[in-house]
């Protein structure tokens, strides 16, 4: 598929933008069939104000032992220690379990 450069209006602030060719070819790599509607700007402000409404700050992290290999690693809550825990390549196969 052949891109090509285009000028979009964002719908938060009037502002004309360039929606390139490499970001359409991303966006079409990822399924997704639908131009941004803000600019740049906007989608920042927008996904800042997000993240604040889901209590503000970078994520926390908190660093464990796999329960299946022994590996460190990382995860986004504080394990309770009252079930396995593992590293993100093992949790993938205990998903569901």
């Amino acid at each position: 598929m052949d891109f090509q450069d285009k000028t979009l209006t964002c719908v938060d602030c009037g502002k004309e933008f360039t929606w390139t060719a490499s970001e359409q070819k991303f966006y079409a790599d990822k399924g997704f069939d639908n131009a941004p509607k803000r600019c740049p700007e906007d989608r920042a402000a927008k996904k800042a104000r997000m993240n604040g409404d889901r209590g503000g700050g970078p994520r926390e992290s908190f660093e464990i032992v796999c329960a299946e290999c022994g590996k460190t690693d990382t995860v986004p809550f504080k394990p309770r220690g009252d079930r396995p825990v593992y590293c993100r390549e093992h949790f993938k196969n205990h998903r569901g379990q």
